[in-house]
């Protein structure tokens, strides 16, 4: 049977820009992307996805033909959950309140019309379910769900010993090491929640880690980084300095000193050295965060929310980001002072002001940035990247305002 995991309309929106450049599930929350969670639970070698036309060439549904499962993607799933969805039969459907959370479909060509017409049988959770609905759920939840997916991909298994006698150690019982894993002179402290050392990662001298933590796959945490609880460093990722409840979804880097905290950082995103984010306003007020979908500053209801960061993003050295700040995809941010709190995709400058970073400029850094990870910046990605280059135009107001610039003659 086919497993299809498609985009909630009701929630893709609320999600960017981190679903600007990909599907709901394939978002990373705990040691996991959704999708993987509901792989792995479900035990099959792949899933399809329902999504954007224009990220379907790089996200596919696959075979649509016959019997298959069609799962909200923006849901976590657990043991009680994944029971409830494999017990459905043909024509029924499972739903939290208004939420339609999966459904069993005897023919899946016309899953669309489907899922928007509704289904005849329904059943009703046993226990609601973990959604992320919002970016802010993304590290708010993660530390639960790097227990979950701990508990999920180590089960029955034998971790890696240490192997350095100069590495500290608590709670070893909650401490699982992949092979290939290389620890020097580190502070391991899993008391407070577990540590997962992803295979071929790296922790370096004088590393203090509190779990929850997950290092995934040939990531680095650096020389005398503080890692502080509930973070996720994303595959092929490097981090340093203070790191607080965050999330890097893979191939980034936060390499130096500066403090990141209650954030969420794209993939192939680059945080200059001592760049800082404050993620609690002065008066201990509710931070407010740019909403893509509402066209407007939104309430949390978070005292602590830092930063919010799209694919392909960087910010050049001492940068530094106010509380609850949205950053686009595709964003180059540099200079003094705090630049504004929504920085809208493919914009250039910073608190002096922005203007357009223009495609092929853009072109030309991801094809260097991805090149160091052996991967190719090829006609899929700049597809994607060209559609959200035109989608978010409304954003980028001074590109009404004043006839474009030519593109700054700043190195990169």
């Amino acid at each position: 049977m086919h497993v299809l995991l498609f985009d909630d309309p009701a929630i893709r929106p609320h999600l960017l820009p981190f679903t600007f450049t990909r599907p709901v599930t394939a978002l990373r929350c705990g040691i996991l992307t959704l999708a993987e969670k509901w792989q792995h639970r479900l035990g099959v070698a792949r899933v399809g996805y329902l999504t954007e036309s224009y990220l379907q060439a790089k996200y596919p549904a696959g075979d649509t033909q016959g019997p298959a499962l069609v799962i909200n993607g923006a849901i976590c799933p657990d043991d009680l959950l994944v029971q409830q969805v494999q017990a459905l039969a043909p024509g029924e459907a499972l739903f939290d309140e208004q939420m339609l959370v999966a459904a069993h479909l005897a023919d899946a060509t016309q899953v669309a019309e489907l899922i928007q017409e509704g289904f005849q049988k329904t059943r009703d959770v046993l226990e609601p379910v973990t959604a992320i609905q919002a970016v802010w759920h993304l590290f708010l939840r993660n530390g639960a769900e790097i227990r979950r997916d701990f508990d999920l991909l180590t089960r029955g298994r034998q971790s890696e010993p240490v192997g350095d006698k100069h590495t500290i150690v608590y709670a070893p019982e909650n401490i699982f090491i992949e092979p290939g894993v290389k620890i020097r002179a580190a502070i391991l402290n899993a008391e407070n929640g577990p540590i997962y050392l992803g295979r071929n990662s790296q922790v370096h001298e004088g590393a203090i880690i509190s779990g929850p933590l997950a290092l995934c796959e040939g990531s680095h945490i650096n020389a005398g980084a503080k890692m502080r609880g509930d973070n996720t460093v994303g595959p092929y990722s490097k981090v340093g300095g203070e790191v607080g409840n965050s999330i890097l979804l893979g191939y980034s880097n936060k390499g130096h000193d500066g403090y990141l905290g209650n954030s969420v950082i794209g993939e192939w995103c680059n945080l200059g050295a001592d760049t800082n984010t404050s993620n609690l306003k002065n008066n201990y007020a509710p931070v407010k965060i740019w909403s893509h979908s509402a066209g407007r500053f939104v309430n949390t209801g978070q005292q602590f929310c830092g930063l919010m960061m799209g694919d392909h993003s960087k910010c050049g050295i001492n940068t530094m980001f106010n509380t609850g700040t949205v950053v686009g995809v595709g964003a180059n941010i540099f200079g003094a002072g705090f630049p504004r709190t929504f920085i809208p995709s493919f914009s250039w400058g910073g608190a002096a002001g922005f203007e357009t970073f223009k495609l092929p400029k853009v072109t030309e850094v991801a094809e260097r940035v991805m090149a160091r990870r052996q991967l190719q910046y090829d006609a899929v990605e700049q597809g994607i990247m060209q559609h959200v280059y035109d989608a978010t135009a409304k954003d980028r107001v001074w590109e009404r305002a004043a006839p474009a610039a030519p593109q700054p003659g700043v190195e990169l």
